[in-house]
Order: C-alpha cells, then sequence, then structure tokens
C-alpha cells in the first residue's frame, strides 16, 4: 500500500504520517527530509527541483516491489507529482490512498507556520507568505481530506484507519 499525505506547509501533514508511520511499521518517506539531504550534499545548491519527488519515487518503488507498506509526506501540489505516484502504484500493484491534510482556520494555520520548530538541520522553514504563494493545483480526483482544524493529530490517524485502511493488516 503507498499512502500520500499532501497538502500545504503546517497543515500537520508530517505529525500524522510520522504516527501512522510507526503504527503500521511503514517506510516513511519525508520529502523535506530527501531535499535537504540533497542541498547537504551540495551538488545542486539551493534549487533541488524535482530531484527529491524522484529520489522518494524511487525508494517508494523499492519498498513496495519488496512488500513493504510506504507513507509519503509531500506537498505534493502538482498533478505532475500526484501522477508519478498513481503510476507507482499502478506498476507495483499497490493499492494508493491519496490524503490530502488541510487546515481551514487561517489563524492557525499562519501560527503553526510562523512558531514552527525545523526538525531537519539546515532546513529553512518556509514563511507564511510563501506558503500564501506556493503553487498548489486542484485535484482531478478529490482525495480523502483531514481538517487538522477540527480533528488533533490522534484523531485523524484513528479517521484515517478507520476510513481508508479498514481490512488491511498493521
Amino acid at each position: 500500500m503507498l499512502i500520500v499525505f499532501s497538502g500545504l506547509p503546517g497543515t500537520g501533514k508530517t505529525t500524522i504520517a510520522r504516527d501512522l508511520a510507526a503504527r503500521r511499521g511503514a517506510v516513511y518517506l519525508r520529502i523535506d527530509t530527501i531535499e535537504q539531504a540533497i542541498r547537504n550534499a551540495g551538488v545542486l545548491a539551493s534549487d533541488v527541483g524535482r530531484s527529491g519527488y524522484m529520489v522518494a519515487n524511487a525508494l517508494a518503488l523499492s519498498n513496495l516491489e519488496s512488500g513493504g507498506m510506504v507513507i509519503v509526506d509531500c506537498v505534493n501540489p502538482v498533478r505532475e507529482s500526484r501522477m508519478a505516484w498513481r503510476e507507482i502504484a499502478s506498476r507495483t500493484g499497490a493499492r494508493l490512498v491519496d490524503i490530502q491534510v488541510i487546515c481551514s482556520d487561517r489563524d492557525e494555520h499562519r501560527r503553526r507556520v510562523e512558531t514552527r520548530v525545523v526538525d531537519i538541520h539546515g532546513l529553512t522553514p518556509p514563511t507564511w507568505q510563501s506558503v500564501l504563494d506556493h503553487e498548489y493545483e486542484p485535484w482531478d480526483e478529490a482525495p480523502f481530506c483531514v481538517d487538522t482544524a477540527r480533528t488533533s493529530p490522534a484523531q485523524a490517524v484513528a479517521i484515517i484507519i478507520g476510513h481508508c485502511l479498514s481490512g488491511e493488516h498493521s
């Protein structure tokens, strides 16, 4: 199974995705971590472009081919990146679960972005303005949506397990 968490920075994707990965014993791939490792390598300087997603795609494919569950934590802002996950699931015969995480309370979302504690060495956190300006295309097919303004991270994980993963084994 391939579970892809999508949404703007500061919505709560990482907290939920990490918890779910730990509960399910899944491989956890975080685009921020991959992109910062690429920056730290100094090969692509600050503009990593699509490279983080390409690395995550390859890692997801490899882990799915060996039968693992993969959870991806990314903004996933454009159709191209969403289609890449779909293709990987199709190639491996894995079920794809797209989960969009939003925070419908604008003030809370802003507070989270502005008080964010960076847990990746060297990563520059986004500003509220960069979140507002972030490209984020509409979805072709609506993903399962979790609103973290209305639910705690623990409740969100329980909802996801109940609605998206029922019938799956840990």
